[in-house]
């Protein structure tokens, strides 16, 4: 991987790392020694312990009077709040050019930081940058070479181009972890996290992508951690209906950002969102006039066929 390209005399822009932590003990010291491990040379780190009832908060407060002459740290405790409210509160605490969100359980891979500012360098019109992740088992042993592909299925030539993205982000959301670099003027707008929300991060990504805000780049930037406590890949029936239906209404809401054909693409999506939520609910009817419509709208936008569409998912 090349250097990152600094002219002489000047530093490179600042990048805050963000980890919103809870009740992730047995994960955090390897996330927090990540941030150390990546060579870019301008970085800060903030860290909100959204109320965890394990010895999270602890650890943490052991590890930045460890660290506090290595790097700027920012450290708060304070009661649970959610993450999409902590990530708004580290991004507000936040004084770099670019925002590196994290997540307690999860950790960088050396050379992401520097690798995704100058794609933001280089795409002055871009707002944010995702990369792919290598996927980990809770005692960090690897399970895939790659989150997008081996655990989602992605097909990574659709990042290529803006109109790829957008039909990525639609129909198969497929960022495993905290893979993202965001310009901080972006959040300082309108983008901030969607308070309310239990997977904060399509929401995101749709408006982004609704933008030709976001940059894709082929480059491992973080190890994304399955363990039994993900919320995105819960096995309990009545989580995994509440998450489904949290993301239809998320795609209803924000079809009327997209332009056609993508408007129609979410409007199929969230028809596919609940043929899965009447499945699991085991009603036959409405998933059968769930699937009709999907497959109404996805003729009408030109999408490929059902079938390879449910492969890909």
């Amino acid at each position: 991987m090349a250097a990152l390209d600094v002219t002489p005399g000047l530093m490179p822009p600042l990048v805050s790392v963000l980890i919103p932590a809870f009740n992730h003990e047995r994960y955090v010291l390897r996330c927090l020694d990540s941030v150390l491990e990546d060579s870019y040379p301008a970085k800060e780190l903030i860290i909100i312990d959204d109320g965890s009832t394990d010895r999270t908060g602890a650890r943490i407060a052991d590890w930045v009077a460890a660290h506090c002459m290595d790097i700027p740290i920012e450290y708060v405790r304070r009661e649970h709040r959610g993450i999409a409210a902590t990530l708004n509160e580290l991004a507000a605490r936040a004084n770099g050019e670019f925002l590196r969100p994290g997540a307690s359980d999860d950790y960088l891979l050396p050379g992401g930081i520097g690798a995704q500012v100058r794609y933001l360098q280089e795409h002055p019109h871009k707002v944010a940058v995702i990369g792919d992740s290598m996927v980990v088992d809770g005692n960090g042993h690897k399970l895939h070479d790659s989150g997008m592909c081996d655990l989602h299925g992605a097909d990574k030539s659709l990042y290529l181009t803006d109109d790829g993205i957008r039909r990525a982000v639609i129909r198969q959301w497929a960022i495993g972890g905290p893979v993202v670099l965001i310009r901080k003027c972006a959040l300082d707008t309108a983008d901030r996290w969607s308070e309310g929300l239990r997977i904060e991060d399509w929401d995101l990504f749709l408006r982004l992508a609704a933008r030709n805000g976001l940059g894709f780049i082929d480059v491992h930037v973080c190890a994304y951690r399955l363990h039994a406590s993900n919320v995105s890949r819960t096995r309990h029936k009545g989580a995994r209906i509440a998450n489904l239906a949290e993301s239809r209404q998320v795609a209803r809401f924000r079809a009327g950002l997209f332009k056609e054909p993508y408007r129609t693409l979410l409007r199929a999506q969230s028809h596919y969102i609940d043929a899965k939520i009447s499945f699991l609910e085991r009603r036959p009817w409405p998933l059968l006039r769930h699937l009709a419509a999907y497959l109404a709208l996805a003729l009408r936008a030109r999408l490929p066929s059902v079938r390879q569409h449910a492969e890909g998912t």
